[in-house]
């Protein structure tokens, strides 16, 4: 059964740090393109980041650059996003995701593959 699964959320406070994790089984996860999601309440599923499968380079939205960083452990077959001086407007549900084609893209719309979710509440 091909799945992905997110774990790592909770409770932070403004300026911690979270680790999320993104475990994929059923498949490969090192044959596909990986995003990260959030949806925050009556809000629109936007992209976060994004690792290209091929060469490892990353991509980020512009209001997490240079807090969020993604990776991924090929031999875990399991993609991170490690969330540095998480802010209140970080708070949402976080999902990852899978693409195969080649275009670098954030739209949910392009990926395939989705996991459950995990929430994360950034508040003091």
């Amino acid at each position: 059964q091909v799945q992905l699964v997110e774990s790592g959320g909770g409770l932070v406070q403004p300026g911690g740090s979270l680790r999320l994790s993104c475990a994929a089984s059923g498949f490969t996860l090192d044959y596909y393109n990986i995003g990260w999601f959030r949806q925050a309440p009556g809000k629109e599923r936007e992209g976060v980041s994004y690792i290209r499968k091929t060469d490892g380079r990353t991509y980020y939205a512009d209001s997490v650059k240079g807090r969020f960083t993604i990776s991924r452990d090929n031999a875990k077959n399991t993609a991170y996003l490690q969330m540095n001086s998480p802010k209140p407007e970080d708070t949402a549900g976080y999902y990852c995701a899978t693409r195969v084609g080649i275009e670098t893209t954030l739209h949910p719309a392009d990926f395939r593959t989705w996991g459950q979710g995990t929430q994360v509440t950034v508040s003091s």
